[in-house]
């Protein structure tokens, strides 16, 4: 593969990070930072004959997605996923907070575990035509990002109460270790449950349960990689599961494999 990206960058929803192509990770700041976390921009060349397939255990999100071939909206998931990358590309995602949602997915029920094909011309071509020049990565990457930002300002609006609320329910789901059950998010915003399953509903498309459950397993993945021999009792009850047996079905269930199957497919250090 040749070495076209700055910025290496490696993310906890990422199942085997040795793998990964390099791709480049732009914060977001200012207003646009309410509807968007970041941008994200991989690029590829694989020999012929070869293919880079990519584990994921994806954020609970949608992502808003340029590629030269397509553009479109990849839903929230439930479960792990992969994409196999060949010959030569590239992408220019920005992966969406809950508020940007209901401005950009209009059912997202059907969204979810899916990829939506859009119709957005003018986002489409402007970023193209950054990506597609034969000047340096950075030069690329800020004319590609420049272009998308102008386009969904002019989209999004100002978000409300609601949507920002509906940002800080993610927030506190995917970083707050002491939050375990829906009654500690619910409490957490100072919300009924009730509230809180419509606010994940409209915002997120996938139950707050299944939000704090992503975390735990990401959390869990990452202690794996980091040390392979952990014990995995231990590690069931550092996460908040009852026992190993919790633990295992959960991983078996959301990823397709089990705690012990997934460190021994881990590449050696």
């Amino acid at each position: 593969m040749g070495e076209v990206i700055v910025n290496p960058i490696t993310s906890r929803g990422v199942l085997y990070p040795a793998g990964l192509p390099s791709f480049h990770r732009e914060p977001v700041t200012g207003d646009l930072a309410a509807f968007v976390r970041w941008f994200w921009i991989p690029e590829w060349d694989i020999e012929p004959g070869r293919t880079s397939r990519q584990h994921l255990i994806g954020f609970p999100a949608c992502n808003l997605i340029v590629e030269d071939s397509v553009t479109g909206i990849s839903g929230p998931t439930t479960r792990a996923s992969y994409r196999d990358l060949t010959g030569k590309g590239w992408a220019v995602g920005a992966l969406l907070r809950p508020a940007a949602v209901p401005v950009l997915v209009d059912d997202l029920a059907l969204a979810r575990d899916a990829y939506l094909s859009m119709e957005y011309p003018d986002l489409s071509s402007a970023v193209k035509a950054a990506m597609n020049t034969q000047a340096p990565a950075k030069v690329r990457y800020d004319a590609a990002i420049s272009a998308f930002t102008g386009w969904l300002m002019q989209h999004v609006g100002a978000p409300s109460d609601e949507a920002l609320l509906a940002n800080r329910m993610v927030e506190v789901a995917e970083s707050d270790s002491r939050v375990l059950t829906v009654t500690d998010l619910a409490a957490e915003l100072s919300i009924s449950t009730r509230s809180l399953q419509r606010l994940a509903a409209k915002y997120v498309g996938v139950s707050p349960s299944a939000l704090i459950r992503r975390r735990r397993l990401q959390e869990a993945a990452e202690q794996l990689r980091r040390n392979p021999d952990f014990d995995l009792t231990v590690l069931a009850h550092q996460f908040g599961y009852a026992d190993h047996a919790h633990l295992t079905n959960d991983f078996q269930t959301s990823l397709g494999f089990t705690p012990s199957a997934y460190r021994r497919e881990l590449p050696a250090e």
